[in-house]
């Protein structure tokens, strides 16, 4: 489990891709520090394992459900990538419940300069739109953000300087990809709430079958 609180940006060193997989070597410091073969480490969200490691970064394999699911597959030797270790349990929770599952993707259609911060606005399927909400959490390349606005078909966040410094939301323009994870919360609501809606239903078609039968 993350929090959406970014620790360090690292680089793509090296990326091999199949036609339905990758291998990343990514350089970093700071995560390197008490790293471990199979650590969980998000990268831009995208919850990986740790397959290697060095001095100077680490190795993790990308699945075929990553690629179709997430922007990975768009990474080149010498990108940067967000990096966050999955939680301690000790440690504060500073952002919000990410699971590091990416739920799809979102494309940035225009940023607007509020004061210091800049306003991003993100187009993405209703099917992710559905569970945003107004001052809900979202993770955006595996940054816990708060949700400002939502309209038809797309959500705005604001960003301030430390945001933008400590992360590669700075590189991103309009036209750019970015990974998605909604709140987790509104989807295991959700989920409830169909099973209470079939046992509903299948509690109405056995008082129904009593009913008749004369029990």
């Amino acid at each position: 489990m993350f929090t959406g609180i970014i620790e360090e940006i690292g680089a793509v060193n090296s990326i091999q891709k199949t036609a339905s997989a990758a291998k990343l070597y990514i350089k970093c410091k700071k995560i390197l520090q008490d790293v471990h073969l199979g650590d969980s480490i998000a990268v831009n969200g995208v919850c990986l394992t740790v397959t290697a490691f060095d001095d100077g970064g680490f190795t993790a394999d990308v699945m075929h459900e990553t690629l179709n699911r997430s922007s990975l597959g768009a990474l080149k030797s010498g990108s940067h990538v967000n990096l966050e270790r999955a939680m301690a349990a000790g440690g504060r929770f500073g952002g919000h419940i990410v699971s590091g599952h990416i739920d799809g993707t979102g494309k940035i259609t225009k940023l607007e300069q509020d004061a210091n911060a800049i306003w991003y606005t993100i187009q993405c399927e209703q099917r992710l739109l559905r569970y945003i909400i107004e001052k809900g959490s979202i993770a955006i390349d595996g940054i816990s953000l708060t949700v400002a606005k939502v309209t038809g078909d797309a959500f705005s966040v604001s960003i301030i300087p430390h945001t933008l410094d400590e992360t590669i939301l700075s590189e991103k323009k309009p036209g750019h990809t970015v990974n998605l994870e909604n709140d987790c919360i509104g989807k295991y609501v959700e989920r409830l709430m169909q099973f209470e809606e079939i046992s509903e239903k299948e509690s109405k078609i056995t008082e129904k079958f009593l009913i008749e039968n004369g029990f």
